[in-house]
């Protein structure tokens, strides 16, 4: 009988259809595959039953995240090499209710089946969203989203985010910049953009751990209110905003966009935070910070995006970002955006896309993770390290190759006079 490696080979590019660029490590020490390419390491039969019984991206996740399953060699050519049979194959990838009517298909799956055992599927990791009944995006459910994903710990977000506690894009004037200065001058940029004065009022939508807070307060004189979902958020933030000197200048609060009551607001920045509104709230989203601007405010709304689909009603969340990273979070085309923003009333003035900007960033907190590995296990938990692993370095591919984008999107609330208040050139090209 051949080694299991070698028949995982065979029987996986049976189902795929296509030959397997990585190579295979089974259970047994045996190996099979492309020599010199990373290996994907299957640590037990465990693995192959979580893949059976969940067929696609959501069996993957749950045998990396359980450890069932892992990488030994680098992660992002491994991502690489495996994005094209994963992520990649397109609207018109065929369907698994399609593959089960090939009889090859079907006999590839029956020799899974019987390599993997007949034990019952295992139990999801405890990482797993567990998901409540109910409408997505009510106060409540949004409550819960944000608590899964950023109330994991601030000391593992240090650890990963770095003394900046940004999380979102940098803003890179050069590859070979810190983190630091790269997130410094992207607080910044959404400041100039913003065009920020001293006694102004801003408002931070999703403020985060309070980072564009401070330094709109310290460096622009404005008057900040911050708020956020997360109870463990908002604590770091007020104490940043205590130890710096700022309470009389910045309010921190947990609290929902859809409360906020205490316009009119100078400026509003959302930064990061609009990915968790969802589509049939996004325009309900704009309206609000329509009304909380005063006439000639400005919003910047700093946001990830999609490649539009030919028909947009086939658009599925993606199964392991929605499971372990960002539950309900969904992603909009550019233009789908700012529609919904022009629709509340806003003019919009400036569209700048920073997509390479966040594939930096995303390596970089990459690195930061991998670095201090074994503490960030300690802190959180060895499955909540490989989710954070794998999602940030599956992103780095998928910014760099254009599969998502991220845009910031400088829109105005024009007074009748039309007058807009923006220069006859906001900025400038080299």
């Amino acid at each position: 009988m051949a080694d299991a490696a070698s028949r995982l080979k065979g029987l996986i590019e049976q189902l795929l259809a296509a030959p397997l660029p990585i190579r295979i490590r089974a259970w047994d020490g045996s190996e099979a595959g492309p020599p010199g390419a990373p290996a994907l390491v299957v640590r037990n039969r465990r693995a192959l039953r979580r893949l059976l019984w969940k067929p696609g991206e959501l069996g993957l996740a749950r045998a990396w995240v359980s450890g069932d399953l892992g990488i030994d060699g680098d992660l992002y050519t491994a991502l690489g090499l495996l994005s094209g049979l994963i992520w990649e194959r397109g609207e018109d990838a065929r369907t698994l209710a399609q593959a089960l009517r090939d009889p090859e298909f079907r006999a590839a799956a029956r020799g899974l089946f019987a390599l993997a055992g007949p034990l019952p599927p295992p139990a999801p990791p405890r990482e797993e969203v567990r998901r409540a009944r109910g409408h997505l995006h009510t106060r409540r459910a949004d409550r819960r989203a944000v608590s899964h994903h950023y109330d994991v710990g601030n000391d593992f977000y240090a650890l990963v985010l770095g003394p900046s506690m940004v999380y979102s894009c940098a803003y890179w004037e050069s590859p070979d910049s810190t983190l630091e200065l790269a997130q410094r001058d992207k607080l910044e940029l959404v400041s100039r953009k913003l065009a920020l004065k001293p006694g102004e009022r801003l408002l931070d939508v999703g403020c985060g751990w309070g980072s564009m807070a401070v330094h709109a307060a310290r460096e622009h004189g404005v008057r900040v209110v911050g708020i956020t979902l997360s109870q463990e958020q908002a604590a770091y933030a007020r104490k940043r905003v205590a130890d710096e000197g700022l309470t009389d200048r910045v309010e921190i609060r947990v609290q929902d966009y859809r409360d906020v009551d205490d316009g009119p607001y100078d400026a509003i920045s959302s930064i990061g935070m609009a990915e968790h509104v969802g589509t049939q709230q996004y325009l309900r989203y704009a309206q609000e910070l329509h009304s909380l601007l005063k006439p000639g405010g400005r919003l910047l709304n700093h946001q990830i995006a999609r490649r539009p689909l030919r028909d947009e009603s086939a658009y599925d969340i993606d199964e392991f970002i929605d499971a372990y990273v960002f539950p309900d979070g969904e992603l909009a085309p550019i233009g789908t955006t700012v529609t919904q923003l022009e629709r509340a009333g806003f003019e919009v003035r400036d569209v700048e896309s920073l997509r390479e900007h966040y594939a930096l960033t995303l390596r970089r907190w990459v690195a930061n993770l991998e670095a201090q590995w074994v503490r960030a296990k300690g802190l959180t938990s060895p499955g909540r390290a490989r989710v954070w692993r794998l999602y940030m370095a599956a992103s780095a591919l998928a910014f760099e190759r254009n599969r998502i984008g991220v845009n910031q999107v400088l829109a105005v609330r024009t007074p009748e006079s039309g007058d807009a208040g923006v220069p006859l050139r906001a900025r400038t090209w080299n």
